[in-house]
């Protein structure tokens, strides 16, 4: 790997291939990414985990916020285990308050159960009132990042905070924006110092026609992750895309 490291978020197997082929770096695991990403299948853990690269899980066992219920937390528990067992590297995981500040006690509940995982806190971070209370959180649960926008809906818009979240960071944790980031976009965050970046690399797919359209199986505004885009925004963090190496 050269460059800025690559996470693209995916959620079913043809995404995989593409950001593969594109060059990533690293997948996040997802279902259902027009929810803002849900924890994928046991079936795509276990697929995923027979690739080399590195695929984190998402552990969201449902669209909302992120104030979770004794037993969501069992669920998100057992997500956890599976993903372990499916072989994949990591997972992605966050637990809020209700107002909004980082749930301590669920994230450590959660992080012992994923000992030995690389752990991503995920973007409930951008609904924290106070970054530094959040940051230091993270560091003292032993979270290897922070997938953030800078509390903003992208992370173009929330560059001022997530200046402030990489200085309180030093090298205790990476900050990893994301949110709206593409290749056109990218030089705006090569001066940050940061050493990942985390994107969907999508575009629209074609819409469902017929039956499947009637009947309200597939989304009205669905997108694909692209492989070309993967390769173009890996080239614009200053590595460089593979194209067509699936």
């Amino acid at each position: 790997m050269s460059g800025i490291l690559l996470e693209v978020c995916i959620d079913d197997l043809a995404g995989l291939d593409a950001a593969i082929a594109g060059g990533v770096d690293r997948i996040e695991l997802c279902s259902a990414l027009a929810l803002g990403g849900l924890t994928p299948s046991l079936g795509l853990m276990e697929v995923a985990g027979t690739f080399d690269i590195p695929c984190h899980a998402m552990i969201r066992p449902r669209a909302g916020d992120f104030v979770y219920s004794e037993e969501e937390i069992e669920v998100m528990l057992a997500d956890i285990a599976a993903a372990r067992t499916a072989g994949l590297a990591g997972v992605v995981l966050g637990a809020s308050l209700p107002d909004g500040r980082l749930d301590s006690f669920v994230l450590e509940t959660l992080a012992k159960a994923a000992h030995g995982l690389d752990l991503t806190l995920h973007r409930a971070f951008d609904l924290v009132p106070a970054i530094p209370e959040a940051v230091e959180i993270a560091v003292r649960l032993g979270f290897a990042r922070i997938l953030t926008s800078g509390r903003a809906a992208t992370a173009l818009d929330g560059l001022d905070d997530l200046k402030q979240a990489i200085a309180l960071a030093g090298a205790r944790i990476a900050i990893m924006p994301g949110s709206g980031i593409s290749p056109g976009n990218a030089a705006r965050f090569l001066d940050l110092g940061v050493k990942e970046i985390h994107a969907s690399c999508s575009v629209p797919a074609e819409p469902c026609a017929g039956k499947v359209e009637a009947f309200g199986f597939g989304l009205p505004s669905a997108r694909r992750t692209d492989s070309a885009t993967v390769a173009a925004l890996k080239t614009a963090l200053g590595g460089t895309g593979s194209l067509g190496q699936a």
